[in-house]
């Protein structure tokens, strides 16, 4: 009797390293340190399987359904894009998916022109495709609770880095951009666009203009302080960038008399003050460049003649003329050296 005893302890305890070994160790079949799996909303649990056996997230399916449904897992599927690493196991993997315990999404947001490379960028990252996120952003209704419309919707995008879980819908995705906005807008900021006599609103498409016009954060400032200054005496911001955010046509090298024509409520050249609204998404450091901008009597501005990036400003229109005439017999000289 001792000897069966024994042999069947022995037995109980081969079958617990084994089963141990199937569910608490190693069950990754991939060579990467970490792989990603997305859980579509909606899924079932075949879902899930095909997901991570195409993942090579497991490498024995049929523990891990026998463990899932003991677990009740398979009942309790939950989105989102998850984490596994390398080596992980059975038990671990369940336990993360069955909790939900999803890894966020970094939304890294630089320079956007329209709404549309918007909903782009966020159907690239998230679950929402970009016909949703482009159908909120053009809902007047929806824009209406944050006081925006379909022109000013952008100014709630600050360039910025954003943690967001992959499943969360348009809605919910741009109503965390715009708190980030609002903490953005703190009151220096306020302060210092109130004694500009700007809304942030206004701030946010001027600094729009002013980072499509240069990538020289040194002249920012000075850049702004010429349509602040065409602003304070009446006359038209004159603003290149515009006309191309007009005409949708963001390849013109340069603007001719022809483009300035152009109908639409974005081209400064045919309307007073500023465009209804941004026509992109400016850096923190231009809007901020706008908010600090120097007190000067600049009227005009024009490319210098060298290949730094600056600006030769001027404050008549003759001055402006001589710098533009020497720009002009620069580039075309340069111009012909690269033929």
């Amino acid at each position: 009797m001792k000897k069966i005893l024994s042999i069947l302890f022995i037995i109980i305890v081969i079958a617990a390293g084994y089963a141990a070994w199937i569910f608490l160790g190693s069950n990754t079949n991939f060579d990467e340190p970490k792989k990603s799996v997305y859980i579509k909303t909606g899924s079932t649990f075949n879902d899930v399987m095909e997901e991570l056996t195409k993942e090579r997230a497991i490498k024995n399916p049929g523990a891990f359904q026998w463990l899932s449904e003991k677990l009740d897992y398979s009942e309790n599927i939950k989105a989102g894009k998850y984490t596994i690493t390398k080596g992980q196991s059975i038990y671990s993997t369940i336990r993360i998916l069955k909790s939900g315990r999803q890894t966020p999404v970094s939304l890294i947001i630089n320079k956007l022109r329209t709404k549309e490379d918007l909903a782009q960028k966020i159907a690239a990252n998230f679950e929402c495709d970009s016909a949703e996120v482009a159908a909120f952003l053009y809902n007047a209704d929806s824009l209406a609770k944050y006081k925006l419309d379909t022109n000013t919707v952008m100014t709630a995008i600050i360039p910025n880095t954003y943690d967001i879980f992959w499943n969360t819908a348009a809605p919910k995705i741009f109503r965390k951009l715009f708190y980030e906005q609002e903490k953005f807008w703190n009151n220096t900021r306020k302060e210092k666009a109130s004694a500009l006599n700007l809304t942030t609103t206004q701030v946010y498409t001027l600094a729009s203009i002013v980072e499509e016009e240069t990538n020289a954060e040194a002249d920012k400032g000075k850049i702004a302080s010429v349509y602040l200054n065409r602003m304070e005496t009446g006359m038209k911001l004159g603003a290149d960038p515009t006309v191309k955010y007009a005409m949708r046509d963001f390849g013109l090298k340069r603007i001719f008399n022809k483009h300035l024509s152009y109908p639409s409520p974005y081209n400064t050249y045919q309307h007073s003050g500023l465009p209804p609204g941004p026509i992109c998404t400016p850096s923190i450091k231009t809007i901020d460049a706008v908010l600090n901008a120097p007190s000067t009597s600049y009227l005009y501005f024009v490319a210098q003649p060298n290949l730094t990036g600056l600006s030769n400003f001027a404050t008549n229109y003759e001055e402006h003329m001589k710098y533009a005439k020497e720009y002009q017999a620069w580039i075309e000289e340069y111009l012909k050296s690269k033929k």
